[in-house]
């Protein structure tokens, strides 16, 4: 074993042992399960995204978060619920106002940084089980210097939520006027999800009383970081469940709309 005083200037304090890692668990599991979902659904969001067709059932007014706002002249006019100020072409996403702020939202994700950092980048896969990297600089170079803007994508993500919300109470409708299908339930759950993965951030809870110094003062604000500490303990969980809800959802509306099965009405 080589000791600190005779190891060379510049050399990296590790173990002096043949193996990479003394661990006989399964290490290497929870690495590839992310790489295999994260990239399954990135690959099934972006079909989705640039499909521009099956986003809107006009009968009860479900639209899928993927298109929501659709801003493109593309959009039919139903969906276009904040105008068509942007060209149609095939590049362009018909969300294009609002998919880049929660794409960022989710890369600078504390809980997203960790899995795609230890499953894409091994840096490193697993604890006690080392990176081939020489050194270590942390988020301190570019381009990860940008982690830091992930409390100003958390606004942005809060505003869009308030459009996803106000998406499925738009849904509540049917030729007759009020309506209440299945559909209505998924967007509900999806929206419910997607508000709690949004304030169970790390910068939420910040705000709310991160920089409080006496709590004592502040009850209301107290009960509130108290209830979104709650929800921050399952950020990784919401983080993965929103996931599921927002294909499920997209899903469902693609299938209502392209007329693969009928939508399950229970008034109207």
């Amino acid at each position: 074993m080589t000791s600190t005083a005779t190891r060379p200037r510049g050399a990296r304090a590790r173990a002096a042992i043949a193996a990479k890692t003394l661990r006989t668990d399964r290490w290497w599991f929870a690495p590839l399960i992310t790489v295999i979902g994260l990239s399954a659904w990135v690959a099934y969001a972006t079909v989705r995204v640039f499909m521009h067709k099956w986003y809107w059932v006009d009968q009860y007014h479900y639209l899928t978060p993927f298109y929501s706002p659709c801003v493109t002249d593309r959009c039919v006019e139903g969906a276009a619920h904040f105008g068509r100020f942007l060209p149609g072409w095939w590049i362009i996403p018909d969300a294009a106002l609002t998919l880049p702020f929660l794409l960022l939202f989710r890369l600078t994700c504390y809980y997203y940084r960790k899995a795609y950092y230890r499953s894409f980048w091994l840096s490193p896969p697993a604890c006690a089980v080392p990176d081939k990297h020489d050194s270590y600089s942390g988020e301190t170079r570019f381009p990860l210097l940008g982690q830091n803007l992930h409390r100003y994508f958390f606004y942005a993500a809060a505003i869009i939520s308030l459009i996803n919300t106000w998406d499925a109470v738009l849904a509540f409708h049917s030729p007759e006027g009020f309506g209440f299908g299945l559909g209505n339930i998924v967007l509900l759950v999806n929206v419910v999800m997607l508000w709690a993965y949004t304030i169970s951030c790390h910068s939420c809870r910040h705000i709310i009383g991160g920089r409080l110094k006496h709590f004592s003062k502040h009850p209301v604000r107290y009960k509130a970081w108290t209830g979104v500490s709650w929800l921050n303990v399952r950020h990784m969980q919401l983080a993965w469940i929103t996931l599921g809800t927002l294909a499920l959802t997209d899903f469902y509306v693609m299938a209502v709309a392209a007329g693969w099965f009928n939508d399950l009405r229970f008034i109207n």
